[in-house]
């Protein structure tokens, strides 16, 4: 395959195009820094939703990779490799600076994935658990919130960067088996927002109120986004999730010189 070619750079000006640019073969379209590994689901996508493009201030790049279930997806299903391998080769192609996913559960594949790109890739929102530990006090923890805590696993960590000193320093919470929120695991195809949220917020302050060490909240599903404000408020703690990481990837990829007065 020709070599992939990058144009780094931000172009504002009529100066900033002034050079010569090249693009790889077989790249269609261009501007979107962050490309998102999507699975099959069968629900509402709410905006905050990693899956919603009205989620984002810049533009996303979707691509569902065939195959990808949840079952599949939640358990690390290891024949599943070769097809994100090659989703994500084609996200790369087509322009983008960095590869994401849309399930916490791609954690399986972050090393593998990763070691397989050119370009950084960030496949679960676990990866920002080391990040949240080191702006805690050491006696402080982090809440989970997972869609599946039978399928959070230590490797699924250990494969995110997250070592068994940090791992000891995470609580999980799931909720896979609340009534409302269950409709996502079971592909019901609706479901009530409000109920939703109300669950959530619920599980977390249950979570802190049980662990009142808790520093931070991590939000593991792409589901959970729409939500973070409201748990937030209720409970007045600092909540990361997967917009947090993926906006934080796009600042680091699509750079913009800084104008203004002295």
């Amino acid at each position: 395959m020709e070599k992939i070619i990058r144009n780094y750079g931000y172009i504002g000006t009529e100066q900033d195009g002034n050079k010569r640019f090249h693009i790889t073969y077989n790249q269609w379209v261009a501007g979107y820094t962050v490309g998102i590994l999507l699975l099959d689901v069968h629900y509402p996508l709410m905006p905050g939703n990693v899956v919603n493009a009205c989620t984002y201030s810049f533009p996303v790049r979707h691509m569902w990779v065939p195959g990808a279930n949840q079952a599949r997806m939640h358990s690390g299903d290891k024949t599943l490799l070769p097809e994100l391998v090659k989703s994500a080769k084609q996200l790369e192609l087509e322009g983008c600076r960095a590869v994401c996913g849309a399930c916490g559960y791609f954690g399986h594949f972050q090393e593998s994935v990763a070691d397989e790109m050119d370009i950084p890739v960030y496949l679960s929102s676990v990866v920002q658990v080391p990040w949240i530990a080191v702006g805690l006090k050491k006696r402080q923890k982090i809440g989970i919130l997972c869609a599946d805590g039978h399928n959070l696993t230590s490797s699924l960590f250990s494969a995110c960067g997250v070592g068994e000193d940090l791992m000891n320093r995470c609580v999980v919470a799931s909720a896979g088996h609340l009534p409302e929120f269950s409709a996502l695991m079971e592909r019901r195809g609706h479901f009530d927002n409000g109920i939703i949220r109300d669950e959530l917020i619920t599980l977390a302050s249950d979570l802190v109120r049980d662990n009142p060490e808790i520093g931070a909240i991590l939000l593991e599903c792409s589901d959970m986004p729409p939500y973070s404000s409201a748990i937030q408020a209720a409970l007045n703690l600092p909540v990361f999730d997967f917009i947090t990481m993926i906006n934080y990837v796009h600042s680091a990829v699509a750079q913009k010189p800084y104008y203004g007065f002295m």
